[in-house]
């Protein structure tokens, strides 16, 4: 498939998701959306991939929604409206790219290489390790819009960054610091602005080299699922199971024995074929 705003480019076991638009910093489209979606549940479905990367074109990550269109940008009734549906097409249904990232079987990065702001800094939230140039800003501006967050924002942000923090980034829309993001608990590492892409890689690999695609698979669901519950006995009920499914398959094996004999593992089981029965364990709830 072809896209018309981002790039997909695979490198070994590494996708790189690049938005592409750089002459207007990337911002923001619903067509950006729609493909962002169709480029999370492809990496999903490709057992090749094994980590995906997301940053952007040129000097920015994502300077959020295009407001080219004027003052109408983000009436999904108006003309020139690009915020949240895409010309000639009826609008996503479901949580759009939000929900494909969450349910993707591969971890993800995202590699803020410069401003990334609204639905830039929003559209992070789903990814699993996020980190930065130390020029970037992050900014989550809704309520200097007159609008509120978005991208289901109002659920992830309080649980990477706590509740006072979001309520303080949230409520006063003012641009942050990389290093204040990263104080915050929101950024995993700053690192400087050449850097940005080249260190994501390193983590990437370091995940695709040695660990096994559905344990990651796994791990990620249960630690983003089960990280505002109230006890721990529900998650109890699931990683009994797949730890006792999982014990008697040849990834454990693999894993042992590659320790043991102190060499790099060569996991067998693919995401497309070897999840455990208890996944997904939410449908039966």
């Amino acid at each position: 498939m072809s896209y018309e705003t981002i790039l997909y480019e695979v490198d070994g076991p590494i996708l790189t998701v690049t938005l592409n638009r750089p002459d207007k910093l990337n911002a923001y489209t619903a067509v950006m959306g729609a493909e962002l979606a169709d480029a999370f549940q492809r990496a999903d479905q490709d057992d090749e991939v094994r980590v995906v990367i997301v940053t952007g074109a040129g000097r920015g990550f994502c300077a959020g929604a295009d407001i080219s269109g004027g003052a109408g940008a983000f009436d999904a009734k108006a003309e020139g409206s690009v915020a949240f549906q895409a010309p000639g097409q009826p609008r996503q249904a479901g949580g759009g790219f939000v929900e494909a990232i969450f349910n993707c079987r591969k971890p993800s990065i995202a590699a803020i290489n410069g401003a990334a702001v609204g639905v830039g800094a929003t559209l992070t939230l789903p990814m699993d390790i996020r980190i930065a140039s130390s020029a970037a800003k992050i900014g989550f501006i809704f309520a200097r819009r007159g609008l509120v967050p978005e991208a289901g924002s109002a659920w992830f942000l309080p649980r990477l960054v706590g509740l006072p923090q979001a309520l303080r980034w949230c409520l006063t829309g003012t641009l942050i610091t990389a290093e204040e993001a990263k104080a915050g608990g929101l950024l995993a590492e700053v690192v400087g602005p050449e850097a940005v892409l080249a260190r994501a890689r390193e983590i990437a690999l370091e995940i695709a080299e040695n660990t096994a695609p559905v344990s990651i698979a796994l791990a990620r669901q249960m630690l983003w699922r089960f990280a505002g519950a109230p006890d721990p006995f529900d998650l109890l009920k699931v990683d009994g199971p797949l730890s006792m499914q999982l014990g008697a398959g040849p990834d454990v094996r693999e894993g042992v024995g590659a320790f043991l004999e102190k060499r790099p593992p060569r996991f067998p089981g693919r995401v497309s074929s070897d999840m455990p029965p208890a996944y997904p364990w939410w449908d039966e709830t």
